[in-house]
């Protein structure tokens, strides 16, 4: 089978890779704008006439597409979510090499959801900042291409290559350098807030399922359990071995939680992280995970200590 991944040096699309590669059936070209690409093309800037090109010399069975923006301005996440997968929509369409598509979505498309409820793929999208909107359009551009495709909601993704602009990236930093300078409390926030976690190797996983399986529309990728972030907090700290006070600071104002994916710089505050979770999905999501389970086969193997224990082992290299 030969698979085009675009994105294969994004944070999900290095793990999606290594999957694939682990497959002896799959016969694997790399799409991206970095040097080690196999073709280098930028989905943002480039026609859907020469990606066609491209597709039809190369006639993939399957195109994955893990590329994409988390943080910038409307402009540029519209530019990198929503007009990239335009162009490979378009290109797909064109093309003679009838590929199935299989696009990362993710849970920002469904904005805020009511605590306690599990998120279907049928829910109302209503996204809560640029970034959701920009994921959501993309989603709505595959579903209505007509093509053969498959869009995976991405929940809260967790484990090794965690970046460390992320929710628990910034955790471990936090707690890093409070390891490292002897504090023996460790004021954080937002940690009320409560986020489905689904390790980065389970979603590769279900990548490769959704590869080779018929199914098409949304479906949901996540651990179907939301935890509070305080909670993730504590089992960092016991994986790291810091034996010091957890304190939480209060609600952050109402213009930094529209910064979707800007965490405030270590000027603005004493605390080494602060209020990780401004992505306009409000105090609580989670994922009802039944679809992934019956259309898939596909179930999440590593659980979140896991995850934490790897995002730490990494952040603990930087002592």
């Amino acid at each position: 089978m030969r698979v085009l991944l675009i994105g294969a040096n994004g944070y999900l699309g290095r793990f999606v890779a290594d999957r694939l590669l682990a497959d002896p059936a799959v016969q694997l070209t790399a799409l991206g704008r970095g040097d080690d690409a196999d073709v280098r093309f930028d989905l943002a800037t480039g026609s859907p006439g020469a990606l066609t090109r491209f597709l039809d010399a190369v006639h993939p069975g399957v195109v994955v597409n893990c590329a994409g923006a988390t943080r910038g301005g409307a402009r540029d996440l519209t530019r990198h979510n929503t007009v990239a997968v335009a162009t490979v929509c378009e290109a797909l369409r064109r093309s003679g090499c009838g590929a199935r598509l299989v696009q990362l979505g993710c849970s920002a498309e469904y904005g805020p959801s009511q605590p306690g409820s599990s998120t279907a793929e049928d829910a109302v999208p209503r996204p809560g900042g640029p970034y959701g909107v920009s994921k959501l359009a993309a989603t709505e551009l595959v579903l209505g291409s007509g093509l053969d495709a498959v869009v995976l909601r991405v929940f809260s993704p967790a484990g090794p290559g965690t970046p460390a602009g992320s929710p628990l990236g910034r955790l471990a930093e936090a707690m890093r350098r409070a390891m490292q300078s002897g504090d023996c409390e460790l004021k954080l926030g937002g940690l009320g807030v409560q986020r489905d976690f689904v390790d980065v190797r389970d979603v590769a996983r279900a990548v490769h399922a959704a590869s080779l399986s018929a199914a098409q529309g949304v479906i949901n990728i996540g651990s179907g359990r939301a935890v509070r972030l305080r909670d993730a907090a504590a089992v960092l700290a016991r994986v790291a071995g810091y034996g010091g006070a957890l304190h939480e600071l209060d609600a952050p104002p109402g213009p930094l939680r529209a910064a979707i994916g800007h965490p405030r710089p270590d000027s603005d505050h004493a605390s080494p992280v602060a209020y990780p979770y401004p992505d306009g999905c409000g105090s609580w999501q989670q994922a009802d995970v039944r679809t992934a389970r019956d259309r898939l086969g596909w179930r999440p193997r590593i659980n979140l200590e896991e995850s934490l224990a790897d995002i730490w082992m990494e952040a603990a290299c930087r002592i």
